[in-house]
């Protein structure tokens, strides 16, 4: 009896080391998560920019406004995924009704550049954080970008690009218009090749070779592949304000696209105004972004909500944290069948489980989980360690029982034992926790 009672200390000892390291490791998450990331420095936005610098300066400022909503960037990729015969201007107007930003709607006529933003969400995020806390900073980082590829000799006008340097506000500007305002091209390029070569080792820049469904051949004439130019002339919206550092949309043409677009949202001379209610949860990256624009806006939820998870934010409703068979409410830890065995438990396998497998779990993969980073993963749940604290309880308290004699056959026949009975026992079937007939509600042991 000595003996057990000593492994059985031993056992709780172990359980209070590991809450007690993983209680250190929330301690460090919070203190890493609480520290303000550091300013993009100018070849890492540079970096950013490179693979879309060149495009006509109207597509470009859509896809750095679109970049800010990453989360309907993948909604809006799947679309043209399930929709691969809808293309250009049709496709914008099949969209209008969508509950996704303007500029979000607008990329579904150019299925090129969305794929990638789906594909390298990391890359699109970046590209929103660094715009949204300083427009000028990016706009400033693709001039220079743009200066070198004209100088180099690779920026120039042709049958699909208009190129016009001209001095603004003391400034070289380099502006990219489409040769016909009717047909856009995309360009696909090598940042390494066009802009003559690539002066930050410790910043590579961002780069995709194009895809041969869009750019049939793939040859880079000059660093450069065009592919087939859209009919989407409705779709452009935007424009560059290069003198004052900012972004501007006729408020017009994005109306004809959006039917949901919300004029009071445009700033004044129609200067671009991010709308933190189509960011849908995703969290912003430093204090000034989040005390600008992020009130009311769950930053817990930042990695979870565009990994590639289908449903959209409506995940949140289904299972998981909240709601729903899971830790709270339904048949979970109080009142029902218990921790083991049964459908719904909380625990273990099934349907509605709150910490393990199956589907509408809340911290672990399958379809509608959270996804979200936890300090605590890898280690087992409070009520995995209860349930192995009354495995200890009921397996001294059977030894004990065993050597009693008549005694403990008294106890069992009264409501059951610990575990035995159909009414009885700390978990038993019938009544877990401290309801049912168990614990100590029933005819059981106290």
């Amino acid at each position: 009896m000595k003996s057990w009672s000593n492994r059985f200390a031993r056992f709780l000892f172990a359980c209070l080391f590991v809450f007690t390291a993983a209680g250190g490791g929330v301690a460090r998450a919070q203190t890493q998560t609480g520290s303000e990331p550091p300013p993009f420095k100018p070849e890492e936005i540079e970096a950013l920019v490179a693979p879309i610098a060149l495009y006509p300066d109207s597509l470009l400022t859509q896809v750095l406004m679109a970049s800010t909503y990453p989360l309907e960037v993948v909604q809006a990729a799947r679309w043209v995924k399930a929709h691969p015969d809808v293309k250009g201007d049709a496709a914008v107007k099949a969209v209008e009704n969508e509950t996704w930003d303007v500029s979000v709607k607008s990329l579904v006529a150019f299925p090129q550049i969305l794929e990638p933003m789906d594909q390298k969400l990391d890359w699109t995020q970046k590209l929103g954080d660094a715009f949204l806390a300083d427009q000028k900073a990016v706009l400033d980082a693709v001039q220079r970008l743009r200066s070198r590829a004209e100088s180099s000799g690779n920026l120039k006008s042709n049958e699909q690009q208009k190129v016009i340097v001209e001095q603004e506000a003391q400034q070289t500007v380099v502006r990219i218009e489409p040769a016909n305002p009717e047909v856009i091209y995309v360009p696909a390029y090598n940042p390494t090749v066009v802009y003559g070569g690539w002066a930050y080792p410790g910043y590579p820049p961002y780069y995709w070779p194009p895809s041969p469904y869009y750019y049939p051949g793939g040859a880079l004439m000059a660093g450069f592949a065009w592919g087939v130019g859209i009919a989407a002339a409705g779709a452009i919206f935007g424009g560059a304000n290069w003198g004052r550092g900012d972004v501007n949309i006729n408020v017009n043409k994005a109306a004809n696209i959006d039917r949901n677009f919300d004029r009071t949202k445009v700033g004044g001379g129609g200067q671009w105004q991010h709308d933190r209610g189509h960011r849908q949860g995703v969290a912003y990256r430093d204090n000034a972004s989040r005390q600008k624009y992020g009130k009311d806006v769950a930053g817990a939820d930042a990695r979870r909500d565009y990994r590639g998870r289908e449903g959209g934010p409506g995940e949140r409703a289904g299972a998981g944290d909240r709601g729903g068979p899971g830790d709270r409410g339904g048949p979970g830890d109080r009142g029902g069948p218990g921790d083991r065995g049964g459908p719904g438990v909380a625990d273990r396998g099934g349907p509605g489980v709150a910490d393990r497998g199956g589907p509408g779990v809340a911290d672990r993969g399958g379809p509608g989980t959270g996804g979200r980073d936890n300090a605590f993963q890898g280690v087992g749940g409070g009520a995995a360690a209860q349930r192995d604290v009354d495995r200890g309880r009921a397996s001294n308290q059977s030894m004990g029982a065993s050597r009693g004699g008549a005694g403990a056959g008294a106890r069992s026949s009264g409501g059951g034992a610990s575990r035995a009975g159909a009414g009885g026992g700390a978990r038993p079937s019938g009544g877990g926790g401290r309801g049912g007939g168990g614990g100590r509600g029933g005819g059981g042991r106290r």
